[in-house]
């Protein structure tokens, strides 16, 4: 950070549990982006990520395992300032993006803005298909809460349904616009999103996170969200149709395995017998 620049006026909320190997750097992201204010709510770590919170003077709260919706709500509580950014674990931010993303956040009025995400992952098939996904996908255009900043006041409003234990963002999204607010994704500030993982577990894990997601919000919203489960469909399609047009058929595994574990998770959602 220019130490010539005062502190932006922003609270930064990071979620973590057990994310030892990705805070580091991200933390040190958000301290050269010269955020006032840094929040870390952790979900009972049992690796370092405390250690590593304390070592940039973070302040640390404990969301005591109940998830990232009560995790960056109880943050924003606690935040002083009246602009939020939550910025995941995962996320690492180039030097000045966070003061380029707040600038055009007021410029424009915005009552959430999320930055651009550019995913990469290390060098496993799974990981590197993820990230291909994320970065061809018509869903990086789509709000959600990876690296977004805002209006504290309306953040705290709206919440989070802490039944969705994934899918989170889209559920929030639904809301915000129906209650009219300005949302939208930075094309000028884009950001790192990291995979933490490259194996198969992993990108199964996010398959099912993403399935349970869509289930919920079909569960919630009825006969106005069933268009969500043509989702993991479309994309799969799409992605294949890249794959042949691009010669690249190595990918086209990993999008015959999201469409059917995401379908597998959305439907054991739907169809659970304790409707909440």
């Amino acid at each position: 950070m220019n130490s010539s620049l005062a502190p932006l006026d922003v609270s930064v909320v990071v979620p973590t549990r057990n994310a030892g190997r990705l805070l580091d750097e991200c933390l040190a992201s958000i301290r050269r982006n010269g955020a006032k204010e840094l929040i870390v709510v952790d979900g009972d770590s049992t690796d370092d990520t405390l250690a590593i919170a304390e070592r940039y003077g973070a302040t640390i709260l404990t969301d005591s395992g109940r998830g990232l919706p009560v995790a960056r709500y109880l943050g924003a509580q606690h935040a002083t300032s009246a602009r939020v950014a939550l910025i995941d674990a995962d996320v690492v931010l180039p030097d000045g993006c966070l003061r380029t993303l707040l600038e055009e956040f007021e410029a424009d009025q915005y009552t959430a803005l999320q930055a651009g995400l550019h995913s990469v992952s290390g060098d496993g098939y799974w990981g590197r298909a993820l990230a291909y996904h994320h970065r061809t996908g018509r869903s990086r255009r789509w709000f959600g809460l990876v690296a977004t900043i805002f209006e504290r006041e309306v953040l705290l409003e709206h919440g989070f349904d802490q039944r969705f234990t994934s899918g989170e963002d889209i559920e929030m999204r639904w809301r915000l616009v129906d209650a009219g607010a300005k949302i939208g994704v930075s094309e000028r500030t884009v950001v790192t999103h990291r995979f933490a993982d490259d194996s198969f577990e992993f990108a199964l894990g996010q398959f099912r996170a993403d399935g349970k997601g869509l289930g919920r919000m079909i569960r919630k919203r009825g006969f106005g969200a069933l268009r969500l489960v043509l989702l993991p469909a479309a994309a799969a399609v799409r992605g294949i149709a890249l794959c042949v047009v691009r010669l690249q058929p190595k990918w086209i595994p990993y999008f015959l395995t999201f469409a059917v574990m995401n379908y597998a998770s959305m439907s054991s959602v739907i169809w659970e017998r304790d409707h909440t």
